[in-house]
C-alpha cells in the first residue's frame, strides 16, 4: 500500500484488492456506505474511496473497519493476499506501509484464517502516534516486544515506557496509544492473539 491518493500513480495490487475486499464485506453485511460510516464513524466519502482504491486507508481506518467486521488486521490483509504458506522467506513477508503516521507493518506469520495468533513486526519512526479507539476484536490479546528503541504504550489509561529487550503483555478492550518518543525510530515484535 505505499500508493497515495493524488500522487498520479494507480494503485498497487495489494490497494485494488483490499478495496475490493472492503466493498465485498459491506455487501456482506447488508450495509450502505451511510450504515457503515455510522458504525465507523468514518465518513462515507473516505469509505467509498477506500472501496474504489483511490486512497491508502490508514492504520486507523483499518482499524475501524476491522472492529465492526470482527477481523484483526492481519486477518484482513491475509484475505487479499495469495495463496496462505506455511513458510513465508523475510523477503517474502508483507509489508504495508501507513506514510501519514510514520507505521510500517510486516506480517511476519504465514497467513492463514483459521489460526488463532499471529506475529508481526511493527517499526515507527521518531515522533509517530498511532492512536486507536477500540480494539479490532474486543479481548485481544497482545505480547509487545521492542527489539530497538523505546516505545510509548498507552492501555486502559495507563502508559508505559519500553525498551530494547522489554515485553508488554496486555488485553485490548478498549482505546489503545503507540508512540515512539524517539530520538530513534523503534522496532517491535507483536504477537497476536484472538480470544
Amino acid at each position: 500500500m505505499k500508493q497515495k491518493a493524488g500522487d498520479g500513480a494507480a494503485p498497487d495490487t495489494v490497494d485494488t484488492r483490499l478495496g475490493a475486499r472492503l466493498a465485498e464485506l459491506r455487501a456482506e453485511h447488508g450495509w450502505s456506505l451511510g450504515e457503515l460510516a455510522e458504525r465507523t464513524g468514518i465518513s462515507r466519502s473516505t469509505l467509498s474511496r477506500a472501496e474504489r482504491a483511490e486512497i491508502s486507508p490508514t492504520a486507523s481506518l483499518l482499524n475501524r473497519l476491522c472492529h465492526v467486521y470482527g477481523r484483526t488486521m492481519s486477518q484482513l490483509l491475509s484475505e487479499v493476499e495469495s495463496e496462505p504458506a506455511l513458510l513465508v522467506r523475510a523477503a517474502e513477508q508483507p509489508v504495508w506501509e501507513d506514510r501519514a503516521s510514520g507505521f510500517v507493518r510486516r506480517s511476519v506469520s504465514p497467513p492463514h484464517a483459521g489460526l488463532r495468533a499471529e506475529l508481526v513486526e511493527g517499526r515507527l519512526t521518531a515522533g509517530a502516534d498511532i492512536a486507536y479507539d477500540r480494539p479490532p476484536v474486543p479481548g485481544l490479546e497482545q505480547h509487545i516486544w521492542v527489539l530497538e528503541g523505546e516505545l510509548d504504550v498507552t492501555v486502559q489509561e495507563v502508559e508505559h515506557r519500553l525498551g530494547a529487550g522489554d515485553c508488554l503483555r496486555m488485553r485490548v478492550w478498549g482505546p489503545t496509544r503507540f508512540r515512539c518518543p524517539g530520538p530513534g525510530a523503534v522496532r517491535y515484535a507483536l504477537a497476536v492473539v484472538l480470544p
